[in-house]
């Protein structure tokens, strides 16, 4: 075989590795520990490691886990307790225990790749601690000579306006919150993490939105947007998100997408193992493929699938079963990672 031909077929094959790699990187699971039959956290770090899920993301700074992912190469977003945000706000000295407390002694053989300053408080009467408390937690980073993001999980209802896409808006209540918190992402070159599912979306008003659009099943254009075409809701919503963080001066603030799933029981025929299975795959596809959003094509969209277990501790309904995995660590549905 000619040289230079060989020379390229080798030159594709690693473009085609790093391509994949780079794809599979996009994926992570939300490890939630709200159970009492799950297995232990060694296990469960085998179990990521075995099904190459390169990320995961707990909501609170679970020593056990941190232990387990010494060493292991996944990468962790480590949460800060929301009943946590006041002190965090007004006591810059709390946040500099806490910063020594949870992530310098595993700094050094875990890979923590965000610190979350509460979830789904924005709107809610926490909101206004939180970018006091994402202030004073990377000031307090900065001084262990860790560099770390900090950000927020926001819940989609901080949205105001929503269709199409292009118009989304933060409502007038989350907009006075957001916009500081959006300032200080821009000027440090941090994501911000947002809770996407068209699940709920769907369920508020199944006669707008179309089950395939929710679950990414659609095969033709459901959302046109000027030249931005949509078709499937996951891209809308984080669209949507983009267009909010944009109109609050965030143009180069990514969006992370921290929680997005389906549940697959106690909700009739749109709860189902069928519908989970089919929503978790196409978004896993879609992370994979790098093709990005109608309005941030060719990158890929950082993504956390909520949830690794059924959690038996939860709400009952729905909240108990969205787990991609029982806690004896079979698989609910086959997911493709």
């Amino acid at each position: 075989m000619h040289l230079l031909l060989i020379l390229f077929l080798v030159f594709s094959l690693v473009l085609c590795f790093f391509y994949r790699l780079a794809g599979a990187q996009g994926i992570g699971v939300n490890y939630g520990l709200l159970g009492n039959n799950l297995p232990p956290p060694n296990s469960v770090i085998n179990l990521l490691k075995h099904k190459n899920i390169q990320k995961v993301r707990i909501f609170e700074p679970n020593h056990d886990v941190l232990r387990a992912l010494g060493n292991s190469g996944i990468e962790v977003v480590v949460g800060v307790r929301n009943e946590d945000l006041e002190k965090l706000s007004s006591d810059p000295s709390f946040a500099i225990q806490w910063i020594n407390t949870n992530v310098v002694p595993y700094a050094q053989a875990t890979i923590i790749r965000y610190v979350s300053a509460g979830n789904e408080v924005i709107p809610g009467p926490l909101a206004q601690f939180v970018v006091g408390a994402m202030k004073n937690l990377d000031s307090a980073l900065k001084s262990a000579n860790l560099h770390i993001p900090v950000s927020t999980a926001i819940h989609f209802a901080a949205i105001g306006q929503s269709y199409p896409p292009s118009n989304g808006l933060f409502s007038d209540v989350a907009a006075s919150i957001m916009a500081p918190i959006i300032d200080f992402l821009e000027y440090k070159e941090y994501p911000l993490l947002a809770n996407v599912y068209p699940y709920f979306a769907y369920i508020c008003d199944p006669q707008s939105v179309g089950l395939d659009y929710a679950l990414g099943n659609a095969n033709s254009v459901i959302v046109s947007d000027g030249i931005l075409k949509y078709n499937n809701l996951f891209n809308a919503m984080v669209d949507t998100m983009y267009s909010a963080v944009e109109k609050l001066g965030g143009t180069s603030v990514r969006i992370v997408v921290s929680e997005t799933g389906w549940p697959s029981a106690q909700n009739g025929d749109i709860a189902t193992i069928s519908n989970a299975q089919d929503y978790v795959n196409n978004v896993l596809a879609h992370v994979n493929s790098s093709v990005g959003t109608p309005k941030r094509p060719g990158h890929s969209t950082e993504t956390y699938i909520f949830a690794l277990f059924n959690e038996n501790l939860k709400a009952p309904g729905t909240e108990q079963n969205f787990g991609m995995y029982y806690p004896d660590m079979s698989e609910v549905y086959p997911v493709r990672i």
